[in-house]
């Protein structure tokens, strides 16, 4: 068994070597590792002699091999930097013979101490306590440096495997924040805003901020001067609504449908403008959607609306900021909700109810709709978007923004920069990254806002009925709007697009940003709006995360066949895509799309 005594003996001058080395890095001088090691030695001779009245030579015990190990350190020192060694001995001479004698006596030294282990341990129970260290006064045990080479690559395996796991993370992050602004589609596709993950680098500040600018807003609210009368009515001068669904004779029964059941040749109709004009508008009998009547008694006070929506429970109301005296007493703030969201907004914020029963969340006004009319909550949340002056029929000024928002500037001043002092009615702000509809559709199909064959279907539908790619030749700033926002007159012909605009949502997907330009297409110049800069519209609000994730699982069909017989499809909304269009679909070819943008 002695014959592992020398690969001990390079083990324990292995670790006096790294402790040599250690405390030779804190010292200035370059010989400060030799002056250390021999002020360590004092050191421990004075503190262990074993005579002590003995002036010329102490004595201590110490470990053989780590008594040679020292006397090797000095001697190579004292070698290379000419250091006299003669002054210091360690026990008798023993120790300091040549080395062909220095395991003999390493033999000897271990072998007594073997046989009486057992005589100290019964003696002295204590010393199974004793420190471990390099200059401890007990024995080191035989796996001493093994263990200390498994403790040290243990703290080390913990330590990288830590570092290793930040940088994992790191990594994912960061790779995160690239795919919503790579070019490649397949990456660009993981991309998801609204993830916790993407708010929470948003908040560390990894992810670049909107671009905003300066708004021409006037300086006082309370100076500005509000239109008396209403814009006249120049084209469409009457307006009515279907109230009552005609359902197809088909053999099946079908119960109404809040958008009702539109022919082809009743949509195409409803596009050429007329005198009086009656045309679906949502609010179908029996179609769902129904207000409260304590709801619909406030309302019928409100000339000027600020509204907004929550359905699903995905946000909570958001405040407004900066908002005058003035506009608090013209304007209703009216917050449209579904009874999930209601429940999780009591759940999470304070709801106080007045006399009359009305339910409050600080400036907002809740409104109640009862009996959701679509499957798919983003659906529903285009009833009160779109459908404004449906919903608040004694509106003459809309302002509509999603419930995420939370709006910055005096209502009072948006309506006078915005629609006023250009003697405009409707306003918009522009998309982001896309002008041309198939470019967003492109992007909503990477993204999956909706089932990816069902956008193909919806697309080629416009396509074939005319709507060409966006391009610099054509009269609007783009074709695709910021939804966020939408600032209105309740002009008939406003009411109009609005209804045509809707329509499209209800008989196709619910993606309005794709329907938009090509309602604005199909009335032409007689629809005339403002579409104002993307940063403009970055100034106006502040962007709050979603509570959660939005997900539905048509968001994620690839194929047709996956719709058949299955849940998947919606059963109100959308259903124009499942009845047979009067034309050729199977020779469109829909055009390439070329991304104007990395982050689109």
């Amino acid at each position: 068994m002695f014959r592992t005594f020398p690969r001990e003996k390079k083990e324990y001058i292995e670790i006096c070597s790294r402790l040599k080395l250690q405390f030779s890095i804190s010292l200035e001088l370059s010989f400060a590792s030799l002056h250390f090691i021999i002020l360590l030695v004092s050191v421990i001779s004075l503190l262990w002699l074993e005579n002590p009245t003995q002036q010329k030579h102490y004595t201590f015990h110490i470990d053989p091999f780590l008594r040679v190990t020292l006397t090797q350190i000095i001697s190579s020192f004292t070698t290379q930097h000419h250091h006299p060694v003669s002054d210091f001995t360690f026990g008798s001479n023993d120790y300091l013979k040549k080395e062909s004698d220095m395991d003999g006596d390493l033999q000897k030294s271990l072998s007594l101490r073997l046989s009486r282990r057992g005589d100290r341990s019964n003696q002295n129970p204590q010393a199974k306590d004793f420190e471990v260290g390099l200059f401890s006064l007990g024995r080191i045990p035989q796996d001493y440096p093994m263990k200390i080479v498994w403790k040290k690559g243990f703290v080390r395996l913990i330590l990288v495997a830590g570092i290793l796991w930040m940088l994992l993370i790191l990594i994912a992050l960061l790779f995160h924040i690239w795919s919503c602004q790579t070019s490649v589609s397949f990456l660009s596709a993981m991309c998801n805003k609204d993830s916790k993950v993407y708010t929470m680098l948003d908040t560390m500040g990894f992810v670049s901020k909107p671009h905003r600018c300066l708004i021409p807003l006037s300086n006082d609210p309370d100076k500005i001067i509000i239109p008396t009368g209403r814009t006249p009515n120049e084209i469409v001068k009457n307006l009515s609504y279907f109230t009552e669904d005609e359902v197809p004779h088909n053999g099946s029964q079908s119960s109404p449908l809040f958008g009702g059941h539109q022919s082809w040749k009743q949509r195409d109709e409803s596009f050429k403008l007329k005198s009086n004009m009656k045309v679906h508008c949502g609010f179908i009998q029996g179609g769902g959607a129904d207000m409260d009547p304590i709801d619909i008694k406030y309302v019928e006070k409100c000339k000027f609306v600020v509204a907004s929506g929550i359905f699903d429970g995905y946000d909570v109301p958001q405040q407004p900021s900066n908002i005058s005296h003035r506009s608090k007493e013209i304007f209703c703030f009216l917050m449209v909700v579904d009874e999930v969201s209601l429940k999780f907004i009591r759940e999470n914020v304070t709801v106080r109810e007045d006399n009359a029963g009305g339910k409050w969340v600080g400036i907002w006004r809740l409104v109640l709709l009862k009996n959701p009319p679509y499957d798919e909550p983003r659906r529903n949340g285009k009833v009160p978007k779109i459908l404004t002056h449906r919903l608040f029929p004694q509106a003459q000024y809309s302002i509509w923004i999603d419930g995420k928002m939370e709006l910055i500037v005096d209502p009072l001043l948006i309506l006078e920069r915005y629609l006023w002092r250009g003697k405009l009615t409707f306003a918009i702000a522009q998309h982001k990254h896309h002008r041309s509809i198939y470019e967003e559709a492109d992007s909503n199909k990477r993204r999956k806002r909706y089932a990816r064959p069902l956008i193909d279907l919806h697309m080629k539908i416009y396509y074939y009925e005319g709507m060409k790619p966006w391009s610099s030749s054509k009269k609007t700033v783009s074709d695709v709007p910021e939804g966020a926002i939408i600032i209105r007159e309740h002009t008939a012909m406003n009411n109009l697009f609005s209804c045509l605009w809707f329509n499209e949502v209800h008989l196709f997907t619910p993606r309005d940003q794709l329907s938009f330009g090509y309602v604005a297409y199909r009335l032409g110049d007689s629809f005339k709006f403002f579409m104002f800069p993307n940063c403009e519209y970055n100034s106006l609000f502040v962007l709050h995360p979603h509570t959660r994730e939005h997900s539905s699982p048509i968001e994620w069909v690839k194929q047709l066949d996956q719709l058949k017989n299955s849940n998947l499809k919606e059963t109100r909304g959308g259903l124009g895509l499942f009845t047979s269009y009067p034309g050729n679909l199977d020779s469109v070819v829909l055009p390439n799309v070329t991304r104007t943008s990395k982050a689109g």
